[in-house]
């Protein structure tokens, strides 16, 4: 777990200064020490799809395979309509 914690800490920097990268954050659950969380936010689908394709995402890739447990990734898709900032 350390391990895998130090990897992500270390890649996570680098992610965030990815082309579109909006957001790139590592939680641990309370529940469940080893239960790790990757937030990331990008602002165009093509930005999170060229971050896919990169040499930190393919580190970070390698660094699950090592999990005791298959892992999952969730893609949520949001929608900001113009003017819903001011409500």
């Amino acid at each position: 777990r350390m391990e895998l914690s130090q990897t992500i800490a270390s890649l996570s920097g680098s992610i965030r200064m990815e082309q579109g990268c909006r957001r790139c954050e590592i939680c641990q659950s309370m529940e469940d020490e080893n239960r790790l969380l990757i937030l990331e936010e990008w602002d165009t689908q093509e930005s999170l799809k060229s971050h896919l394709k990169s040499g930190h995402f393919r580190v970070l890739r390698g660094a699950m395979n090592l999990l005791k447990e298959p892992y999952q990734m969730m893609f949520h898709t949001v929608f900001h309509p113009v003017g819903m900032e001011e409500i």
